[in-house]
């Protein structure tokens, strides 16, 4: 191999490097104008689900007291109409010519009497079913004002932050796809790779007094001459991600945070 092509990959690896670095950088700012945000967004999503369950939970119980209250007047309405089936055979007990009619209507209004005692059983058992549905919708509706005042309140406080910083996310965003186009695939692939499955959302770090920016654990010395040579693309040996000469760009430092 010539000088001349060495010289020319060397070059270009430094490139890449530096289109990673420079991709970080930016990454990592966006990173912070989101950890602002804290966890608002969950919080805001989680009082969302909630107000929206005591809210079919409310439709439903109140649903289930007006079946109630409906089988309540139900019963009361078949009482009455079971009293005044007494009073006809009553009136017919009168008027019959021997006892096998009387006992036949005797037999009747028993029947009659025990479809009220059925009936009134049926309406304590509705009555105690509305009291307790009663109670419970009460404690709903407390639950679902407070939640839907949490959730007015949470959504003001994120609206307001996203309004704070929602331009300069944009710009930040607009600037990252465009350093990301001047990076090739494998490479952008690897970085969205390692920075998907790093807690701080660091996949390129520079080498901090001979130390990982990233993991922090100690990169030996022949490595760190490797990285400073930009020569090739070195990861570190513990945390897997790229290293980078702290003097690739110079003034850029990258906000990092340990995983």
């Amino acid at each position: 191999m010539s000088a001349k092509i060495k010289e020319k990959i060397d070059a270009s690896i430094e490139g890449k490097l530096k289109s990673l670095y420079q991709l970080q950088l930016i990454d990592s700012k966006i990173d912070k104008l989101r950890t602002i945000r804290g966890e608002l967004p969950l919080e805001v999503s989680d009082l969302e689900d909630t107000v929206a369950g005591l809210e079919t939970r409310l439709s439903n119980v109140t649903e289930e007291v007006n079946e109630l209250d409906n089988q309540l007047n139900e019963k009361k309405q078949a009482i009455k109409d079971f009293q005044s089936n007494i009073k006809k055979y009553e009136a017919q007990q009168n008027k019959v010519r021997n006892n096998r009619e009387y006992d036949a209507i005797t037999k009747e209004i028993e029947f009659q009497n025990l479809e009220i005692q059925l009936a009134e059983k049926r309406m304590k058992e509705a009555k105690a079913g509305i009291a307790v549905k009663s109670e419970l919708l009460e404690k709903s509706k407390i639950e679902f004002e407070e939640r839907s005042k949490d959730l007015k309140a949470k959504k003001g406080e994120l609206e307001e932050i996203i309004a704070e910083t929602e331009k300069e996310e944009k710009d930040l965003i607009k600037e990252s796809e465009k350093a990301a186009a001047g990076i090739e695939d494998r490479l952008l692939n690897a970085y969205k790779r390692i920075r998907a499955n790093s807690r701080n959302g660091l996949a390129v770090v520079a080498v901090e007094r001979d130390a990982c920016g990233g993991c922090y654990n100690k990169i030996p010395p022949q490595r760190q001459l490797d990285i400073r040579l930009n020569k090739k693309i070195i990861v570190c040996e513990h945390c897997g991600r790229i290293l980078v000469d702290g003097m690739l760009i110079p003034d850029a430092g990258v906000e990092e945070t340990k995983n």
